[in-house]
């Protein structure tokens, strides 16, 4: 029964992935024949390279789309319009289907694409409560004297290589869905100087370029109006991140290259950026959630809620433990708060393929297409000339 159920599903998440290619295709059609918003950002501009979309031009458009929703409020054609074009709409429920329809192994796609907050609280707190247990069987919660002794009470090189394999398998996960999409949006054509096409993509993602809208005045919000704060949460929530990462490394550095361990002073590096790296983690993602639940329904797709909301989430509740844990590490609570924060950390791990954190990866592989793609012949004007 069970493998009835599982066949079930893999048919019905087929079907949904046509269903929302050809939408796509639908509506590009008539993007190609209007052109209104061809300035707006590099999703029209790829489109004009095309007559027909298949479901790789789908995926790949779909994850050049940065939903800012300009094209939306332009249109002529949007709802109630009997045409009903909803560029962004459209782009966003096939952006999802990406990360099922590419991620390793797939199932966990499914499972994460449907239940995304529950799959990732659920593996989150489960931790946790192991993490917690395993103290308990070792002594008390609340130990005092340890002075943020986190090592007295799970070993480094037991850390090491939990955490290792959880992000060791997270980089593999990620690397073969990419290399999937790379291999089924990419075509032969006329060689190009990559380095240049790398440069500009790499440019577009770190500054958020198509976040603007088109016009440098930003997204629209629910209320048609103009607006930059959700480039400047995603910046936040970006920066944040690398701080955090940043910090790990530093970190790794010092203890293994100059035997230098943990607990490390206020003022070192490791401490520093992880800080700044924690209140970025913290902004950014209250931000985002805060300008999620505001969203006009017709920008996004709302069975995406729960997926984008785990991994707001996880980044949210990862910042506040660990700088709750910074601030209390000298106190006996720090065993309980250490449990609990590497509960999240290791949630975020298993996690990251399958959810949010995977479009920034496929959106800068789209955005490297594009720079390839923009720099060889239009094959229409070809064709007619």
């Amino acid at each position: 029964m069970a493998v009835i159920d599982l066949m079930g599903l893999a048919a019905q998440a087929e079907n949904e992935l046509d269903a929302n290619a050809a939408e796509v295709d639908r509506i590009l059609h008539i993007c190609n024949a209007c052109r209104y918003c061809e300035s707006f950002c590099a999703v029209f501009p790829a489109m004009t390279r095309r007559l027909d979309f298949n479901v790789a031009d789908a995926h790949y458009l779909a994850n050049l789309c940065h939903n800012c929703s300009a094209c939306l409020y332009a249109c002529q054609y949007a709802p109630p319009h009997e045409f009903g074009v909803n560029v962004p709409k459209a782009l966003a429920k096939v952006r999802k289907d990406t990360y099922v329809e590419y991620a390793f192994p797939k199932s966990f796609g499914r499972l994460y694409k449907r239940n995304g907050l529950t799959v990732a609280l659920a593996v989150s707190l489960g931790v946790a409560a192991f993490l917690i247990a395993t103290v308990l069987l070792k002594g008390s919660l609340f130990v005092h004297g340890l002075e943020a002794d986190f090592y007295a009470i799970f070993p480094h090189n037991l850390l090491a290589v939990l955490f290792g394999a959880a992000s060791g398998f997270s980089v593999i996960a990620l690397a073969i869905g990419v290399t999937r999409f790379w291999r089924a949006v990419s075509e032969p054509g006329r060689p190009v100087t990559l380095s240049r096409a790398i440069s500009e993509a790499t440019t577009s993602a770190l500054t958020l370029k198509y976040l603007d809208g088109g016009h440098r005045d930003g997204c629209n919000n629910e209320d048609d109006a103009f607006t930059l704060w959700r480039k400047r949460f995603h910046h936040f929530t970006f920066y944040g991140f690398m701080l955090c990462f940043a910090s790990t490394s530093v970190a790794t550095l010092y203890h293994y290259l100059f035997a230098m361990e943990a607990p490390y002073p206020i003022l070192s590096a490791p401490v520093v950026l992880g800080t700044l790296g924690g209140i970025g983690l913290l902004v950014g993602p209250a931000g985002l959630l805060w300008l999620n639940l505001r969203r006009n329904p017709m920008q996004t797709d709302e069975t995406q809620k729960s997926m984008d909301r785990g991994f707001i989430a996880l980044l949210f509740l990862i910042s506040l433990t660990g700088l709750v844990l910074l601030a209390l590490r000298e106190t006996s609570a720090m065993p309980l708060l250490l449990a609990v924060h590497l509960g999240f950390v290791m949630g975020l791990f298993v996690t990251l393929p399958y959810g949010k954190f995977a479009h920034g990866i496929f959106r800068c592989a789209a955005l490297l297409k594009h720079a390839i793609e923009k720099r060889r012949p239009n094959p229409i004007q070809a064709g007619n000339e």
